[in-house]
């Protein structure tokens, strides 16, 4: 049986070709799947996609139509795809439940340390032989405190990170994780969360209920100098609001590793037709603001984790067993 991979960036494609080497073919393209590519699909029985790839309605109804029965998302989030369609067109969808934690939770605490220390504009001014230390002025982490909005297993390793920093810790979440309080974590409600932390990370699933969980008033309520890192989904945050917070002056330095509207452009060389996108364009140019593409995840430990785990849901799909990975079952 041959797999259609959709997505595949150029790092991964020969690793996914040896994982399914000795199993099925593959044929990975590094196009996403969305309206106007579902139609490749055709034929395929089994067919694997990248975070960023369009599962709504009319693109599983194409899939559906052209013989596909199971989809394998490489990524843990979902929240591309309609799962009630998929469920109706009899579609099996897989994702990856879990891969390494401390992919996400360092990638995340690059991105706070690089807007504190400004590294970003250090290593631009150095390039031109300036080394002046005007205007890098950053602040000891040792001692401040910092605030984790969803404290599982990426959360936890966030955590574990800042305690050895030597921080106070403020989490929230549904519910405690007992090895966030053994390190002497304090749950409280957001809006404590938001007025006393210093750093606040975003460890949260986009769901209906944490759609711009950092709104106009929670960004507000946050501290002028704080740093405000998100390396979960890009939803959470409400990027208009957060630009005119930061037009205002206000916040240490902002890491995004998200945005609310990356479809269609991260993972994609936009270098010589430029976006339209005003809401972004406007983010890229403080001097407060690192933006990186989706890539907390990037890691060689963390990609094979996730193919690994693809090749499993699709070996399980054939061999008719559930799992945990499993979110839409087969009829």
């Amino acid at each position: 049986m041959e797999i259609l991979a959709f997505g595949v960036q150029s790092d991964e494609k020969p690793l996914i070709e040896k994982a399914f080497e000795a199993l099925h073919e593959v044929r990975c393209l590094d196009v996403f799947l969305n309206r106007d590519t579902a139609p490749i699909a055709a034929g395929y029985e089994i067919v694997s996609t990248s975070v960023n790839a369009d599962l709504g309605a009319q693109v599983l109804q194409t899939l559906a139509a052209g013989g596909t029965q199971m989809i394998a998302q490489r990524s843990t989030g979902f929240n591309n795809i309609d799962l009630e369609v998929a469920e109706r067109l009899a579609l099996r969808v897989a994702r990856v439940s879990h891969y390494s934690p401390y992919a996400v939770a360092e990638f995340a605490w690059t991105l706070a340390m690089a807007v504190n220390r400004r590294i970003i504009r250090a290593a631009s001014r150095t390039r031109d032989f300036d080394f002046r230390l005007d205007g890098l002025l950053g602040r000891d982490m040792h001692g401040r405190t910092v605030g984790v909005l969803g404290t599982g297993k990426i959360g936890e390793a966030f955590t574990r990170i800042a305690h050895g920093f030597g921080m106070k810790l403020l989490g929230w979440d549904v519910a405690r994780n007992p090895a966030c309080v053994e390190l002497g974590m304090e749950y409280v409600d957001k809006e404590r969360l938001f007025a006393e932390a210093d750093l606040i990370s975003l460890h949260v699933p986009l769901l209906p209920s944490t759609r711009h969980l950092i709104d106009e008033a929670a960004l507000t309520a946050m501290k002028d100098d704080a740093i405000l890192v998100n390396s979960s989904r890009g939803g959470l945050i409400d990027s208009a609001a957060l630009v005119t917070e930061l037009r205002a002056g206000r916040f240490l330095g902002v890491g995004l590793d998200v945005y609310e509207a990356e479809a269609g452009l991260f993972f994609l060389d936009k270098s010589l037709e430029g976006i339209d996108d005003d809401t972004l364009a406007r983010l890229v140019t403080f001097p407060n603001v690192v933006v990186t593409s989706h890539q907390a995840y990037y890691t060689e430990d963390a990609v094979g984790q996730i193919i690994d785990a693809t090749v499993t849901n699709v070996t399980d799909y054939l061999a008719r067993r559930h799992s945990e990975n499993v979110l839409v079952p087969r009829k």
